[in-house]
């Protein structure tokens, strides 16, 4: 039983080949003798060319006789190299970058348009990421130029316009899908601008501004229903109270006159007069009944 090893290691290690540095053979430990002698025989000149300082954010992947030291890639620090039986690749683990240059795609419409993105990925695995493919950030950057234009070859210029945010989702899921194997760890993808023909533009301005137009139309007809409705309702309730009109009348006066300060001539109408001389005359004639 291997109870020292992790299971996520277990299952790292048999993803490749000769990823065990126990079985050297009886060559290789003759050449890793005599590769140790030589370390002893030339100290302390040599210890400074067998020390390696890999930073937090590296990790080293050590080829020993053509073995990974699938052991000693796992820990930032010094490590120790033996001279002509050892070589070392410094894998970065930090967030990549990785520009989309604009691509010109055909949708599903037949609208040819130029799409250009940012992906962010990182290395999660050196091992995989040495082991298992030549140059990762190469064919990571090829991968994600061809899912860009295959995810929105079958997508309408509507769709792609409307709903960047499901795009670059199914983009993240496929492409994490794909470089698994690589070690590679796809945060966050983006399509940063969707570039369309100019006869294009001008169509769907203009498309936009009719519409635009119409609803505009739409809601002033709205408007004037509604208002000749608050009008036919005033004249009934004005009909049923002559006098109001005239209040209403003057009330327009009065505030005309206070916004501005200057002279009104206006008609008086004869049915006021009429109004005011009938009202004074029952007035006076109620006045004896009373007395």
């Amino acid at each position: 039983m291997d109870s020292g090893v992790s299971s996520p290691e277990k299952q790292e290690k048999e993803k490749f080949v000769g990823v065990n540095n126990k079985r050297l053979g009886v060559c290789g430990w003759i050449l890793f003798s005599l590769s140790f002698l030589l370390v002893i025989i030339t100290f302390p000149i040599s210890i400074w060319m067998c020390l390696k300082i890999i930073k937090e954010y590296e990790r080293a992947v050590v080829f020993r006789l053509g073995r990974i030291q699938a052991d000693k890639s796992n820990r930032p620090g010094l490590i120790l190299l033996l001279p002509c039986i050892d070589v070392f690749v410094r894998v970065d683990l930090r967030t990549v970058t990785c520009n989309i240059p604009p691509q010109e795609i055909l949708t599903r419409d037949s609208v040819t348009i130029q799409v250009d993105g940012v992906v962010y990925y990182r290395i999660y695995s050196a091992v995989s990421a040495v082991a298992n493919v030549n140059d990762v950030h190469q064919a990571t950057f090829l991968l994600a130029q061809t899912t860009l234009r295959n995810v929105l070859g079958t997508q309408t210029l509507s769709q792609i316009l409307a709903g960047r945010e499901e795009i670059t989702h199914s983009i993240q899921t496929l492409l994490d899908d794909a470089t698994e194997l690589w070690g590679i760890r796809v945060a966050r993808v983006e399509i940063k601008d969707v570039r369309i023909p100019v006869q294009l533009q001008r169509s769907m301005a203009a498309e936009a501004e009719a519409t635009r137009e119409a609803r505009a139309k739409v809601l002033a007809a709205e408007g004037e229903m509604n208002a000749s409705k608050y009008l036919k309702s005033a004249s009934m309730v004005l009909a049923q109270s002559p006098i109001a009109l005239q209040l209403r009348y003057l009330q327009t006066l009065s505030t005309v006159a206070t916004e501005k300060n200057s002279t009104i001539v206006f008609p008086l109408p004869m049915n006021i007069l009429d109004g005011i001389g009938g009202a004074s005359y029952d007035n006076h004639k109620k006045l004896p009944n009373k007395a």
